[in-house]
């Protein structure tokens, strides 16, 4: 047992520069060793960022926890505007720009991506989960849509219902099949998000769901499937054998 005050050698000297610890714990070289995809968020901020704060004592890795744990996550980062991310203790307008410029093009990068999904069929419901988990995920109240289909499984379009707590007043099978009549469509699948994070379905959401897919048995638009989109994943209506 180790005596009182004595130091653990898994702490380092918080004014400790990253280059000076383990090779193992330095996030460029983790990087490099063993790839971007192990690395957690504050270790690839760190990165982009690229230095910490002398004046400070705090390393880059510290500026990406602290900036983390102000704004909860990515998507709250990239949400935030120069001046609210500078109010973090050590950070600059420098590394404001360079952690924006940074996520803008992972923004785009995803944008391009969708751009070349549309117009491919949609076969499972993780695909409608990857073309929309980026642009709702992250939305502080829900949103619900409804993606128009062709005969081949193809989107067309997609039609945002209502925006938010849904509701069966809401929600109204007149307002969900008016456009997919309209463009006549050959199928449509449901979606919306949860800003709470979880995709659990609520009583609600599966009560709305069996209404609508009644109406559409009734029209001849089948409801393919209702996803719902979180922060912790999706939940389909299809792949739980709800629908």
């Amino acid at each position: 047992m180790a005596k009182q005050g004595g130091k653990s050698p898994a702490k380092r000297h918080p004014k400790q520069a990253i280059k000076n610890w383990p090779v193992n714990e330095r996030p460029r070289e983790r990087l490099l060793r063993y790839g971007a995809d192990t690395m957690s968020d504050a270790q690839l901020i760190s990165i982009v960022i690229g230095t910490g704060s002398a004046s400070r004592g705090k390393t880059a890795l510290d500026l990406a926890r602290g900036l983390l744990e102000k704004f909860g996550d990515l998507g709250e980062i990239s949400s935030a505007g120069t001046a609210e991310l500078c109010a973090v203790d050590g950070m600059t307008e420098v590394k404001a720009v360079q952690l924006k410029s940074a996520l803008e093009l992972g923004r785009r990068t995803m944008n391009g991506i969708m751009r070349q999904l549309h117009g491919k069929p949609f076969s499972q419901s993780e695909d409608i989960a990857g073309y929309f988990t980026p642009l709702l995920c992250d939305l502080k109240k829900e949103v619900f849509k409804i993606v128009l289909l062709d005969s081949q499984n193809v989107m067309t379009r997609d039609i945002t219902i209502s925006e938010g707590a849904l509701d069966k007043s809401i929600v109204h099978p007149r307002e969900v099949f008016k456009p997919a009549i309209k463009e006549s469509a050959a199928a449509i699948i449901l979606l919306h998000n949860h800003p709470s994070g979880d995709p659990a379905p609520s009583k609600n959401d599966r009560s709305i769901t069996e209404k609508l897919v009644s109406t559409g048995e009734m029209v001849g638009i089948k409801v393919l499937d209702h996803i719902i989109i979180g922060k912790k994943g999706y939940y389909s209506f299809c792949d739980e054998n709800e629908i």
